[in-house]
């Protein structure tokens, strides 16, 4: 691969090992940031937003790491992590099926049994999901401008399931090819949710493969898919209530959650939910100064030390 986007980052890149976790189905890829001691403390595991892949946490798990292992978590179809079979998709509750059995094929041997999770955005949907189905796994959580899955009203269902199967019916189209990594990292920076240059250099070195003559998206193209059937509001806080896990929400003053309506009751459905407000836009621990996440995160995890 072309080397232009990772020369700023070779020292983050020292610090980490590539892994890969064999499931039934699929193999996830990732990346581990090791403890540098020997520790009793649980294993922290880092679930990345929609498109993005396991570099997203590059500033924020060598934060965390030193006296614990910290994961960061490839998505099916993401990064290098394996896609899903033809005539799938990438159905919201299979995230959470993946988690489910990463953590009990791969994280059995936890201390107590129980991880800490740190989810960005889908990746923080997928955690809460998964902490409220299976809260004897989770020590505690952290969400990252994430606070649920987006809901639809019941009347919207067949519109939106319509527009799922028509766009399954008619493909994904053919892909882009970028004459070099420094391109595909540009035309990132200006997407659907925009990212400063070093944030968009720092995915994309994991984002790209080598494709002829040029580079394109390692991510399946089904990703960009509608959802088939998503839940309405009554449902999300009906699951946030499930929710016992000590909650941390990091609301960021210029993220996607900043003026959501639905945002009050989803906060009090979770019994112990704190939640504080940081600095920066939906990318707060990747971009501009990360110092409030780091300390927000690392505090609320070592708080039950």
């Amino acid at each position: 691969m072309n080397d232009t986007a990772l020369e700023t980052f070779h020292d983050a890149e020292a610090l980490y090992r590539e892994k890969n976790w064999p499931l039934n189905h699929i193999t996830l890829a990732g990346l581990h940031w090791p403890a540098d001691r020997t520790t009793n403390k649980p294993p922290v595991l880092l679930a990345h937003g929609w498109l993005d892949n396991a570099l997203s946490f590059a500033r924020l798990a060598p934060e965390l790491a030193g006296h614990r292992d910290v994961y960061a978590l490839d998505m099916a179809g993401h990064g290098h992590s394996g896609h899903r079979p033809p005539g799938q998709g990438y159905q919201l509750m299979d995230y959470v099926a993946d988690l489910a059995e990463l953590v009990e094929t791969h994280f059995s041997e936890a201390p107590g049994g129980r991880i800490d999770l740190v989810g960005h955005s889908l990746g923080g949907i997928v955690s809460v999901l998964y902490a409220a189905a299976f809260p004897e796994r989770v020590r505690r959580l952290v969400m990252i401008d994430s606070l649920g899955p987006i809901s639809r009203k019941p009347e919207e269902v067949i519109g939106q399931m319509r527009k799922a199967i028509s766009k399954r019916m008619t493909g994904s189209g053919k892909p882009v090819v970028y004459p070099d990594v420094a391109a595909a990292a540009k035309a990132r920076e200006g997407g659907m949710i925009p990212l400063s240059p070093p944030a968009a250099r720092m995915l994309v070195a994991r984002s790209m493969k080598k494709s002829g003559q040029g580079f394109v998206w390692r991510a399946d193209p089904r990703l960009r898919h509608p959802s088939m059937l998503m839940m309405d509001e009554a449902q999300v806080t009906a699951c946030l209530e499930k929710v016992v896990t000590p909650t941390r929400f990091l609301r960021a003053e210029k993220g996607l959650l900043a003026s959501r309506p639905e945002l009050g009751s989803r906060t009090n459905a979770i019994a112990e939910l704190d939640l504080m407000t940081v600095p920066g836009g939906h990318h707060c621990h990747l971009e501009g100064d990360v110092g409030p996440v780091v300390d927000a995160v690392r505090g609320f995890l070592d708080d039950a030390e």
